[in-house]
């Protein structure tokens, strides 16, 4: 874990700084056009895109890595400060766990994209009001080798995962949600 320098690039090459994207120049497009499809394409992904992206970056990182890391592993389109929000909500989701380095975190991953995904499912889930309506809905969508495969998962967790009282997607009791644990 300690001594990788998280913040640079192996090579030490600072690059640009945090808030300036990289590879703009001044005057070289006079209409900026290619400074723009860069912002466009930032803007165009959507949170989800983000957050896998990011996992990514922290999957393929030597140990824990900071914010900046990240950022430059995705190219330098992103602004710090959405990197950091993005880690954020990650951390929110507890895909992503962090401790600190000096004055910055040092971030790792909790969940791999399938983790990430099974928490967003659960989320929307969590959220519906008509929750037997909403699984009764997408367990009808299944196909046939899905189905199976949520059988015999269902089958492995066993009857106590199943009690009463105790909810199967969550893990936990309703009280618990209600008190929002």
């Amino acid at each position: 874990m300690g001594g990788h320098p998280f913040g640079e690039a192996p090579g030490g090459s600072a690059g640009s700084s945090a808030g300036e994207p990289s590879g703009t120049s001044s005057g070289d497009c006079p209409d900026d056009s290619a400074d723009a499809a860069g912002r466009e394409r930032a803007r165009r992904r959507g949170q989800g895109e983000l957050e896998a992206q990011v996992l990514a970056a922290l999957h393929h990182a030597p140990g824990p890595a900071t914010a900046a890391w990240v950022q430059e592993r995705l190219g330098g389109d992103l602004a710090y400060t959405t990197v950091m929000t993005i880690l954020s909500r990650l951390h929110a989701k507890q895909a992503v766990t962090r401790e600190r380095a000096g004055r910055a975190y040092a971030w790792t991953p909790a969940a791999d994209e399938a983790g990430l995904a099974a928490l967003r499912m659960r989320r929307v889930l969590d959220g519906e009001p008509d929750r037997d309506a909403v699984l009764t809905s997408f367990v009808s969508t299944l196909s046939a080798h899905d189905e199976q495969l949520l059988r015999s998962l269902l089958a492995a967790a066993g009857p106590a995962r199943r009690s009463p009282g105790h909810h199967p997607a969550t893990g936990h009791r309703p009280s618990d949600e209600a008190r929002g644990g």
